[in-house]
């Protein structure tokens, strides 16, 4: 507990560091709704990154808000954001899409920014990470280290786009890799994951890619006492044993986000749906495990090079 408020306070103090300097364009304050908390380590950490790279670099006031999890209590947040004088908000999540959309209307001076979903007003925009590549070069990896050619998908939810990507690169990798998918049907149910996670292991799966957000990190802490390998998500997680963690599929969320930032302080911006991809350098491979030979990185490298080029992924 006193670990966890160490972090939150730590947060606070920088982002109130601002003082009164101002960004010279048109970005005056910005705002991040999460679903759950920053400090999951994974997706809702990135988010908060992101608004620290915002405020350092357009010296404007930055503000979140944890527990965004329904449209009431969005709206609440988005009326108090306005009164403070934001004028970007970004919802961290596919959820805030439709909310933004009912909401939207009623702040024209205020852009919404959400993550996969439809924007369909003027002032909204959604970012879509085109996740299928990512899992696909993930899948590919796990396929390749697997010794016993049982690989495993832990999912939050069947629509990610990361997990077909992943049964399809193991099978480019080696036909005769089986691929087992479970879905904990939350971004954080830690205890469900810990479940699902085991039986999987208990069945012989050796490498499993935990595409989730708070139960990522317990489920890789349990991986790596057995032994075992994953492949990380979202974050570069190579910091939680590169002996466990063979390479993450990166998706660099705060880059994004001070792009879009950018964007919105030039008055370039575009309103509906940005797809985003490795093409863009926010969606990456992460550091491989010195377990994983030299030659295949640069397969693989080689195979990612050949994909922001044509498009195409191996067959």
């Amino acid at each position: 507990m006193l670990k966890r408020f160490g972090v939150i306070l730590l947060c606070l103090l920088l982002l109130g560091a601002c003082g009164e300097t101002k960004s010279t364009g048109k970005l005056q304050k910005v705002g991040l709704l999460v679903p759950e908390t920053v400090n999951d380590q994974v997706w809702g950490t990135k988010g908060f990154k992101g608004m620290l790279k915002i405020q350092s670099k357009f010296n404007v006031d930055v503000f979140y808000k944890e527990g965004m999890n329904s449209e009431a209590v969005v709206k609440r947040a988005v009326e108090e954001f306005d009164q403070k004088g934001v004028n970007l908000i970004f919802g961290h999540g596919a959820e805030y899409a439709e909310y933004f959309n009912k909401i939207s209307k009623d702040y024209p001076k205020i852009h919404f920014v959400s993550f996969n979903g439809d924007a369909k007003n003027s002032n909204t925009t959604s970012l879509n990470f085109k996740a299928h590549a990512m899992g696909f070069f993930g899948g590919m990896v796990a396929a390749h280290m697997s010794k016993q050619h049982k690989v495993g998908v832990l999912a939050a939810y069947e629509w990610q786009p990361e997990i077909e990507g992943f049964y399809q690169g193991a099978l480019a990798e080696n036909n005769q890799t089986h691929v087992s998918i479970e879905y904990v049907g939350n971004w954080d149910d830690e205890t469900k994951a810990l479940q699902l996670v085991d039986r999987m292991l208990a069945n012989g799966v050796d490498v499993v890619y935990p595409a989730g957000d708070g139960y990522n990190v317990p489920v890789i802490e349990r991986v790596k006492e057995q032994g075992l390998y994953v492949i990380g998500y979202v974050s570069d997680q190579s910091d939680l044993g590169e002996s466990t963690v063979l390479t993450s599929t990166i998706q660099q969320v705060d880059k994004l986000y001070e792009k879009v930032a950018d964007q919105y302080n030039k008055g370039e911006l575009e309103s509906g749906n940005l797809s985003f991809d490795f093409q863009d350098n926010v969606i990456s491979l992460g550091k491989y495990s010195p377990l994983v030979k030299k030659e295949f990185i640069q397969k693989m490298n080689k195979h990612i090079d050949d994909y922001k080029e044509t498009g195409k992924l191996p067959k």
